[in-house]
């Protein structure tokens, strides 16, 4: 059974074809970053045209790489949300017109439990055997917590009460002249650093609810940093660059074990955790899970921690597989923002 994804929530325009297996026939993604970098972050109308732009040829490429047709495919998988609305119309609208053309049942996704299931991609390990689980995404867009029975049942733990964990790398980065996208290049400068130097807020402390904020954490590096240029006649030593993302970066990351230390308090059942999403590619995230959380943790392949289809096609899967193809012929349904509440099963 082959299902081919369709992703464009953000920045990213990705087609992708995978089998019932979880492998990655093909993988396409068309990056937009150089278009929004100019701007430190992503423009929602750019976004929208610049996935107009590579939409067909993309999709076109995909199959000519996998050497099969539409024909071949035996379901659609789309992303309907969240994102940014401009962007999801676009992929959805292309889907239900090749849906509408061709007959093929057309299964809508949730673009964060799709993250999830890029922890399974190209990987021999049965997936129902980490079940139940605990899930944690952490995006730019997006600092959930899930509580999982199955592969396709989500119960929202917890999410972030301001900034996602990624945007507020993102922001920081931006505060220091670094490019966007921020995560990997704060990492990469955490590396040379002390993350002792700077005293940094431990944000949420004294809550025992499974929620996460960084605003606070932001603000308080934006008032260091005013400190520090005063005090350095307006220009950041790199060692004072190196010790910020140091600091930083272990108080970010911190926040995310704290919380999944007291859900698994909470949820002793869980046989694993899966952790996905941009930030799920930080080096240093996967070491501090090793080390601090008692639990088998999987994550995706650094190349499907980014907004790819491969996820979608595969979380598609389980819904199409499980639901049948007649629960797929409905078009009218419609893209939903970032904003809407997070829904139980399915998108």
């Amino acid at each position: 059974m082959l299902g081919l994804g369709i992703e464009s929530s953000c920045d990213d325009t990705g087609f992708a074809i995978v089998d019932d297996q979880h492998r990655v026939l093909v993988s396409e993604v068309a990056s937009q970053i150089d278009c929004h970098r100019v701007f430190g972050g992503v423009v929602p109308e750019i976004a929208a045209r610049e996935h107009l732009q590579v939409l067909v040829p993309l999709y076109q490429k995909t199959l000519e790489a996998a050497r099969l047709s539409i024909e071949d495919i035996d379901y659609i998988a789309v992303t309907s949300g969240p994102g940014l609305v401009g962007s999801l119309l676009v992929g959805v609208s292309f889907a239900k017109g090749l849906a509408l053309a061709t007959g093929k049942p057309l299964v809508p996704v949730d673009h964060v439990h799709g993250h999830i299931h890029g922890a399974f991609l190209d990987t021999a390990e049965p997936v129902e055997a980490k079940f139940p689980a605990l899930a944690l995404v952490v995006s730019g867009g997006h600092t959930n917590l899930y509580w999982m029975e199955t592969p396709i049942h989500f119960s929202l733990l917890a999410s972030t009460i301001d900034d996602a964990c990624g945007e507020s790398f993102d922001k920081v980065a931006k505060m220091l002249g670094m490019e966007y996208p921020g995560g990997a290049k704060i990492e990469s400068w955490a590396k040379k650093g002390d993350p002792k130097k700077y005293l940094m807020p431990v944000m949420m402390k004294d809550r025992s609810q499974l929620q996460f904020s960084y605003s606070g954490l932001k603000t308080h590096v934006v008032y260091l940093l005013q400190r520090l240029q005063q005090e350095q006649g307006g220009v950041l030593s790199e060692a004072t660059i190196a010790d910020v993302c140091a600091a930083f970066q272990e108080e970010a990351l911190g926040q995310l074990i704290r919380k999944t230390k007291l859900a698994l308090a909470k949820y002793p059942t869980a046989k694993s955790l899966l952790v996905a999403g941009g930030v799920a590619a930080s080096g240093r995230l996967r070491e501090r899970v090793a080390q601090e959380l008692k639990i088998p943790a999987f994550f995706p392949q650094r190349a499907y921690c980014m907004d790819n289809a491969a996820m979608i096609a595969a979380y598609g899967g389980f819904l199409f597989r499980t639901q049948g193809a007649d629960a797929f012929r409905d078009l009218s349904w419609d893209v939903y923002s970032r904003y809407r509440p997070q829904l139980g099963q399915g998108a």
